[in-house]
């Protein structure tokens, strides 16, 4: 799945492409990706100008004078430009955005597990109203999340992957942030201290930031605007890195499973 530097690379990807033009139409061949297009998603955007392009947690924003387009890449989506001449789609190419110019922005799904949701100027759209901060933002810090977590039994993982905590640290970026922190994913989260909360901020921060730096990840189904895909897994220190020694101490990889997802820790780095 696409997790935020993935997204937050497919919107440095094509911001560029996109800003300040003008939609001339849309071509929608698949409707039904996890909830229903908008019918009337043509009027909304055409003639329309694109006035920005932004990022909360996993939803791309573009934003127009009359709301914003929501765009979720769910399970296997992406979004790809093209330039006049525009190639033909492909079975998984549900829909088409072209701008004045002869820009195409593409949506290609073939799990259809995405969104294309629109929301209105000054309304809270129910899927962006319960987000915790911005995992690169200043608001999520050391005082903030010991503060979050000092109530709560649940491991640490799945207390970290919680929107509400905290947006988009999905499933690896999770696993290596708790690498780097020296923290066991099965930890209690009210176990941390305040100066394991500081040191987590901070890994969090820079697995993220390191990975958007490289792309994204090199998942199965991602590929950025340009169609390449993202190389911070050659840079995984636990992810998927089951039996194999850890990259500090030499110890086998261990790997369990916590909210039905695979976590893969060192035990002997990681208390």
């Amino acid at each position: 799945m696409p997790e935020l530097p993935e997204v937050e690379t497919t919107l440095r990807g094509i911001t560029p492409y996109i800003l300040n033009k003008k939609i001339s139409s849309t071509i929608i061949r698949q409707p039904r990706l996890r909830w229903l297009i908008p019918d009337n998603l043509n009027d909304l955007l055409c003639q329309n100008k694109v006035l920005g392009c932004t990022r909360r947690a996993k939803y791309l924003l573009i934003h127009f004078n009359t709301g914003d387009l929501i765009i979720h890449l769910g399970m296997s989506g992406s979004l790809r430009i093209f330039h006049s001449p525009i190639p033909s789609a492909s079975k998984h190419d549900h829909v088409d955005i072209i701008f004045e110019d002869g820009t195409a922005l593409r949506y290609h799904d073939p799990r259809r597990f995405g969104a294309i949701l629109w929301n209105d100027l000054n309304q809270q759209h129910t899927l962006l109203s319960q987000l915790g901060p911005e995992p690169l933002s200043d608001d999520f810090n050391g005082d903030y999340l010991y503060d979050c977590l000092k109530t709560q039994k649940r491991p640490i993982k799945t207390a970290l992957m919680d929107n509400s905590v905290v947006v988009g640290v999905g499933n690896i970026y999770t696993n290596e942030s708790l690498f780097h922190a020296k923290v066991r994913p099965t930890r209690p989260a009210n176990r941390l201290t305040k100066k394991e909360c500081v040191r987590l901020v901070e890994c969090v921060k820079d697995v993220l930031e390191k990975s958007i730096a490289l792309g994204g990840s090199t998942l199965k189904d991602f590929v950025d605007s340009d169609g390449k895909s993202g190389y911070f897994q050659q840079t995984y220190f636990v992810y998927g890195r089951d039996g194999q020694p850890c990259k500090i101490c030499q110890t086998p990889i261990q790997k369990t499973t916590i909210g039905q997802r695979g976590t893969f820790f060192c035990k002997k780095c990681q208390r």
